[in-house]
C-alpha cells in the first residue's frame, strides 16, 4: 500500500468547486490523517501540572469567586497538545483540580458523563452520592457514575482539594453531555458501603434471591486499604513495585464504563518500564518523588503532582523515594470497543 496519495491541489479547480457546491470532499488527500500506518498520530502531548502552582491558583480562586458563582470551583488541566482552555487532559479524559472551603456546599446535580475524584488535601470534605455520604480522605477514590445525583460539603476548618477525572470529552464528542440540578440530598444515617458491606476484599453481602445489586455498589475506595494492599504485594513481589486495579466488588469489572483506575507503588531506584499501551493516561502522585520519561520528555514529579501521556507512549518511571501513584486510563472503553493493545518495548 502506497503512502504517496493524490493531493487536493492535483485536482482541477472546477472539480474542486463542484465538490464544494455538492458538500463533499475527496477522501484520499485526507486518508493518512485519520488512518496512519502502524499506529495513531496523537494530538495529546505529555503534560505536567505541579501541585504547588495549582494550589496557589486554587486558593486565589477561592478568594475571587464564591462557590455560588462557580457551582464547581475547578481549574481545568489542559493538554499541551491542544492548548490552554482545552477541556481535555488526553483525547478521552478530562481532569480538573477542585477547591471547597470550610462551610461551603456544592449543589446537587447529575450528568451524563461519569466522574471520579482522588482526594489531594484537607479533611472534613464529603460527597453525597444518591444519599450515601462519602468521607473524603487523602488518596481516596470516590465515584460519581453518570446519572447519579451528587453534591459536596465541607465540615472541616481548612481547604479541601481533590482531582476530578471525567469521561467528558467522549460525551461532548457524541453531543450527549448535559446536567440536571436539584436541592441538596437527604443523607442516610449510616457509614458508607466501604465501611459496612464491602469492608474487606473478597467478602460481599449474602445474595438473596429477590435482591437486586446496585450497578455501582461501592462508591468510595479508601486509600488506607489501597496502600496496605500495595505494600503486601510489594513485600512478596520481585522488586518492591506493585500495581492494583480498582474494581466493582460484585462483578470484578472496572469501576466505571469508560475509565479505569490503577494504583502503583514504585520502589526507589528500581526503574519501571511498562509496555507501550494503546491507552492514554493521567498519573496522579499520592505520595513520593521521582522522574518519568514519556517519549523523551522528562517530568520530575513530587507528591500531589499530576502528569499525562498519550497513546502508545514509551514511559519509564524511576522513583527517588518510595512512591504511590494512581493511573487514570481509558482501557475499559478500548476493551469494550475491542482494540486495547500492548506492545513490547
Amino acid at each position: 500500500m502506497s503512502d504517496i496519495l493524490g493531493t487536493l491541489e492535483e485536482l482541477p479547480q472546477d472539480y474542486r468547486d463542484a465538490m464544494s457546491a455538492a458538500g463533499v470532499a475527496p477522501l484520499w488527500p485526507m486518508m493518512r490523517n485519520v488512518l496512519p500506518h502502524g499506529q495513531p498520530n496523537p494530538v495529546t502531548s505529555p503534560g505536567h501540572w505541579p501541585f504547588a502552582s495549582l494550589r496557589t491558583l486554587l486558593l486565589r480562586a477561592g478568594e475571587l469567586t464564591p462557590v455560588e458563582k462557580a457551582e464547581r470551583r475547578v481549574l481545568v488541566l489542559s493538554d499541551p497538545g491542544r492548548g490552554v482552555g482545552a477541556m481535555q487532559a488526553t483525547s478521552s479524559i478530562y481532569v480538573g483540580m477542585q477547591l471547597l472551603l470550610p462551610g461551603e456546599t456544592a449543589p446537587a446535580h447529575r450528568h451524563t458523563p461519569s466522574a471520579a475524584r482522588i482526594i489531594v488535601e484537607g479533611e472534613g470534605g464529603f460527597t453525597v452520592v444518591d444519599g450515601e455520604k462519602l468521607p473524603m480522605e487523602n488518596g481516596d477514590l470516590v465515584l460519581t457514575p453518570g446519572g447519579d445525583w451528587h453534591d459536596h460539603g465541607h465540615e472541616g476548618d481548612k481547604p479541601v482539594i481533590w482531582l476530578d477525572a471525567l469521561d467528558l470529552p467522549l460525551f461532548v464528542y457524541l453531543e450527549g453531555s448535559y446536567a440536571e440540578e436539584a436541592p441538596l440530598q437527604a443523607q442516610r444515617n449510616r457509614p458508607d458501603a466501604s465501611q459496612v458491606e464491602y469492608r474487606a476484599a473478597g467478602i460481599v453481602p449474602t445474595r438473596k434471591l429477590e435482591a437486586t445489586v446496585r450497578r455501582y455498589p461501592l462508591m468510595r475506595y479508601p486509600w488506607k486499604n489501597t496502600e496496605a494492599a500495595l505494600r503486601e504485594l510489594a513485600r512478596f513481589g520481585d522488586g518492591g513495585t506493585a500495581e492494583v486495579d480498582f474494581v466493582n466488588p460484585e462483578t470484578g469489572t472496572d469501576v466505571l464504563p469508560t475509565m479505569g483506575f490503577t494504583a502503583m507503588m514504585l520502589a526507589p531506584g528500581t526503574p519501571e518500564s511498562p509496555p507501550r499501551r494503546s491507552t492514554s493516561a493521567v498519573f496522579h502522585v499520592v505520595k513520593g518523588r521521582g522522574r518519568t520519561t514519556i517519549n523523551g520528555t522528562v517530568i520530575d514529579w513530587s507528591a500531589k503532582d499530576t502528569f499525562s501521556c498519550p497513546v502508545f507512549a514509551e514511559v519509564d518511571h524511576e522513583a527517588t523515594e518510595e512512591s504511590f501513584l494512581v493511573r487514570v486510563h481509558d482501557r475499559p472503553l478500548q476493551t469494550k470497543l475491542g482494540y486495547y493493545e500492548e506492545r513490547a518495548r
